[in-house]
């Protein structure tokens, strides 16, 4: 396998970018696509206590371990296997398994944060901004915090208009200017998301005509 493809889906907490992401997997998932979520990179927290971690801002580019990020992507474009780290935000923290990403044609990474680290940003040959209005965003996060991360409405509330909001204007917000393609209103878009799963059929198309030749 030579040059696999990286495919970037950034976007504001709540934008629908995990769910563009996460429907260009589906499609593909018995083909040669892997998946990699930003997420999965924040920073292990062992050594801080439980209060303290509660504190991390993990909507600052500095709350992701894009080092570890880095070197992972860079082993799946050069063929290599990676154990790519499990987050648990019940907990803040890391947990001590992993998943075992194989190499593939095409690599997916999805993140909030991912083309504001020019490093990561280089590696990508194709670069999607999901945009969605602030205040559909909002709802999407204080449903999912309360359903899957067992937070209450009043604390979600409260990181929105303390840290969500801010950080999304100075540090994602501004990363649109770096995307190739800007979809509105994420998931929903079918006619992007069309676009996207014939870039990617012909991406696979033309590899396995080559590896054919």
């Amino acid at each position: 396998m030579k040059n696999p493809v990286l495919i970037g889906v950034a976007g504001g907490s709540g934008s629908g970018k995990s769910t563009v992401a996460g429907e260009l997997f589906r499609q593909f998932q018995y083909d040669s696509v892997a998946m990699i979520e930003q997420d999965s990179y924040y920073k292990d927290q062992s050594h801080l206590s439980t209060e303290d971690r509660v504190k991390t801002n993990y909507d600052h580019p500095l709350a992701f371990d894009n080092d570890l990020l880095m070197v992972h992507l860079q082993e799946l474009l050069q063929g290599r296997a990676i154990n790519k780290p499990i987050y648990d935000f019940k907990v803040h923290n890391r947990k001590t398994e992993t998943i075992r990403v194989e190499p593939k044609d095409v690599i997916i990474l999805e993140g909030m944060l991912i083309l504001e680290d020019e490093r990561i940003r280089d590696l990508m040959d194709i670069k999607v901004f999901v945009d969605t209005d602030a205040d559909v965003r909002i709802v999407r996060r204080i449903v999912r915090d309360i359903e899957e991360r067992g937070r209450s409405l009043d604390s979600v509330v409260n990181q929105y208009l303390s840290v969500v909001r801010p950080m999304h204007l100075q540090f994602i917000e501004p990363t649109k200017r770096y995307a190739d393609v800007i979809i509105p209103e994420g998931g929903y878009n079918r006619v992007a998301l069309d676009l996207l799963s014939t870039k990617i059929s012909n991406i696979l198309l033309d590899k396995r005509q080559l590896a054919n030749s």
